[in-house]
């Protein structure tokens, strides 16, 4: 059984990074300048892997010994993969502030979870990350031949579409022990966000803080800790906590912002 739980988690994994490595930011900012042609030989070997996971399960049920051990390679790689693509979106967000005057503005340099940016050395690191990773999915693709892995169409498939459960990586903002997560670590980084938070409140311009850093630094408990901070429960009359996620839709993020105000829930109880 904890197998088949295994298994069930790396579909929408692969498919998340399919989706991280085709992002128009990617593009946009030129992040991966020097590295276009591995870029295109990766988004082309992805939609390959997902169309064969579906057999790689069935056979890993059945107890095939090597459709579990490509399996397990392949959720390995995925994460990796997904860590070097959360550097690169990392890297277009930080074009994006510094482009539109973010880091003057809004303090961004207190908030930064990377260090101080070098142009060739960020691509010469990611460059060889890069490779490593489309090596690694070579690997796979040609093991997934000796296995004998079949390509499994779905309506989805035809559509050009990849299923992503909706609940995948879904976040709220209770947190299990949020006095030994302070405690332990993010004590400094809360206060001067949340003193940025104060400072703009009165400001009638739209103000984003981002939070940005690779997978595992602890961003959304940040997030959480400074949505639970007394002072910004206290200064501000109404706080949302809404999930965005990597499977980013502007209808469902609009429909989930409507149906998490308390306004609407006070609405159905008035009388008619």
């Amino acid at each position: 059984m904890a197998e088949l739980v295994v298994t069930m988690a790396i579909r929408p994994l692969v498919a998340m990074l399919k989706d991280k490595a085709s992002s128009y930011l990617l593009d946009q900012y030129n992040v991966m300048d020097g590295m276009e042609k591995q870029h295109r030989i990766l988004k082309r070997r992805l939609p390959i892997i997902l169309d064969v996971i579906t057999d790689a399960e069935e056979q890993a049920m059945a107890n095939r010994e090597g459709a579990k051990a490509w399996l397990q390679e392949l959720k390995t790689v995925a994460y990796e993969a997904n860590e070097v693509f959360d550097e690169f979106k990392y890297e277009a967000h930080r074009h994006a502030a510094k482009k539109n005057g973010h880091y003057r503005k809004l303090g961004f340099d207190v908030i930064k979870l990377f260090p101080t940016h070098n142009r060739v050395v960020f691509r010469q690191r990611m460059g060889s990350k890069l490779c490593r990773i489309l090596e690694d999915i070579n690997v796979l693709i040609a093991e997934m031949h000796d296995f004998g892995l079949r390509q499994t169409w779905s309506v989805s498939n035809q559509l050009g579409q990849t299923p992503v459960s909706k609940e995948w990586r879904q976040t709220d903002y209770v947190i299990i022990d949020p006095q030994e997560i302070a405690s332990r670590s993010r004590h400094e980084d809360k206060s001067n966000i949340s003193d940025i938070l104060l400072g703009e409140a009165s400001n009638a311009d739209l103000v984003v803080v981002p939070i940005v850093g690779m997978g595992g630094l602890g961003k959304t408990t940040l997030a959480q800790l400074i949505y639970n901070e007394p002072e910004i429960q206290k200064h501000f009359q109404l706080l949302l906590w809404v999930c965005v996620s990597d499977n980013f839709d502007v209808n469902s993020l609009a429909k989930s912002i409507v149906e998490a105000s308390p306004k609407k829930n006070d609405d159905t109880h008035k009388p008619g």
